[in-house]
């Protein structure tokens, strides 16, 4: 048996989100499907890092293990990734498969993950599906202000989703940032681990801080009273990309 990570690219509009999920499509079990129709038997993929309904990644991981690969040259491997991409939907992609150690773990050994967040404040079609239109001014150093605060914290209970299957709340922020870059405005994190809606969490507070609705003050409160009803989730997931995972 040998253990083999696949690297994904897609585009999560059309999908209930990352995992597979009952009554619903999913990224996984797009892949899934893919993998047992090219050995003809059944595939199990371990997940890296779960994406809600509508988020994007430009990388994102899986692992699962096969006796069915009969052939690991780079030539075999590659003229899988290119049959499996012919099956797959459009707006999934298979960027890379490789062999690994047999307990290498997608989700445990990631040391870190980064995600951004796109939005334009100019209409414009071709951007509607992957990031979110803020027709609003934004103070930018208000935004960066808010950005640069959370690295003097550890607990995110305040940006973590209700009913979030987790043991603790801390995370170790290693990226705050607020950049303009092929203008867009887009907030860059990164962190050892994130918790269920904390990317959304954090933007839509922080464009409250951005538009003067919210003081930094009353944002640090909010970092503090660990109460997710005081934060803002309420920004479109089409915005948000998992940009990579690092191992």
């Amino acid at each position: 048996m040998q253990r083999y990570f696949i690297e994904v690219f897609y585009k999560g509009t059309n999908y209930s989100g990352f995992q597979i999920q009952q009554n619903a499509n999913s990224i996984q079990a797009e892949i899934e499907q893919a993998l047992s129709i090219f050995l003809k038997g059944e595939v199990s993929l371990t997940g890296s890092s779960r994406t809600d309904a509508g988020v994007h990644a430009i990388s994102n991981f899986f692992h699962f293990d096969s006796i069915l690969l009969d052939n690991n040259s780079s030539e075999s491997i590659a003229k899988m990734v290119y049959n499996l991409n012919a099956i797959l939907p459009a707006d999934i992609v298979i960027k890379k498969i490789y062999q690994v150690k047999a307990d290498a773990h997608c989700r445990f050994d990631a040391i870190s993950r980064e995600y951004k967040y796109f939005i334009y404040q100019q209409k414009d079609p071709f951007l509607s599906e992957r990031a979110f239109f803020y027709p609003y001014p934004l103070d930018i150093q208000l935004l960066n202000t808010a950005a640069r605060v959370i690295f003097s914290y550890k607990d995110f209970t305040s940006f973590s989703k209700r009913n979030t299957q987790v043991t603790n709340f801390e995370c170790s922020i290693l990226k705050s940032e607020w950049i303009l870059e092929n203008n867009l405005l887009v907030y860059n994190v990164k962190a050892n681990r994130f918790l269920r809606g904390m990317v959304k969490g954090l933007v839509g507070t922080m464009l409250k801080v951005g538009t003067g609705k919210t003081s930094l003050s009353e944002f640090c409160a909010i970092l503090e009273g660990k109460d997710c009803s005081r934060a803002d989730f309420s920004v479109p997931p089409h915005g948000l990309s998992l940009i990579s995972v690092t191992y």
